[in-house]
């Protein structure tokens, strides 16, 4: 098995990490959204043209369908990200269910299925954004299919967020590895490297520990956070 742990560092010993632009940091993250958006967002209008479209009436049924199912993606992918990047909102915690159908219902219709083991309760936002950002890296770990499993534990004053992606050719992509330790993207694509990073840095933010695991068409990320919270 090949085991790394990617811990917080301090700033002098983070050096590039820590200094990584805010700015070009905050344009990967749009860069991303757009990208996730763009699809049902089109969906949904080329299906308000077919059903305006007075020579596509036999058409409508499925216009209304599509557009039925691009706003229900549309919708699940604003709800993740909502909690994902820590956008303004009123909750200060979510609970167990909330956060599992935030997870579910953005990789619904996806290869991998997720086994959530996750204990009912109310969770922290900082710690939320960390679980649904873990189940995210968690499950694109599967590109052929296999099983996501998440848990959750509390002992010893800290939170411990625990994901085990198995299934044939489970792998983090290089990119993936890159943000995991915190690295700048430096080769791929920057769509594969956002997520993961920004789960190093919200890990990071809390005082917490992020440890990748991987084996044979097997990935486990630990996640170990303090009980008490950064806002």
């Amino acid at each position: 098995m090949m085991s790394q742990a990617f811990a917080p560092q301090s700033d002098a010993a983070a050096g590039a990490i820590t200094d990584y632009d805010e700015t070009e940091l905050a344009t990967q993250i749009v860069a991303k959204l757009c990208h996730d958006f763009i699809s049902p967002a089109g969906a949904m209008s080329s299906a308000l043209d077919l059903m305006t479209d007075p020579d596509s009436a036999d058409m409508h049924a499925d216009a209304l369908n599509l557009m039925q199912q691009s706003a229900a993606r549309m919708v699940a992918l604003v709800r993740f990200a909502r909690v994902a990047y820590g956008a303004a909102t009123s909750n200060q915690n979510f609970s167990s269910d909330e956060l599992r159908t935030t997870v579910t219902d953005l990789l619904a219709g996806g290869r991998a299925a997720i086994e959530w083991q996750i204990p009912e309760g109310d969770y922290a936002k900082p710690h939320a954004r960390i679980l649904v950002n873990l189940a995210y890296v968690a499950v694109g770990a599967l590109p052929t299919g296999g099983t996501a499993t998440l848990s959750a534990e509390r002992t010893d004053g800290h939170l411990i967020l625990t994901t085990v992606s198995e299934g044939p050719r489970a792998r983090l992509k290089p990119e993936a590895v890159q943000g995991l330790s915190g690295a700048e993207l430096t080769d791929g694509l920057p769509g594969q490297w956002i997520q993961p990073h920004w789960l190093w840095r919200s890990v990071r933010g809390q005082g917490g520990t992020l440890q990748v695991s991987t084996d044979e068409n097997r990935v486990e990320l630990v996640a170990r956070l303090p009980l008490s919270t950064n806002g």
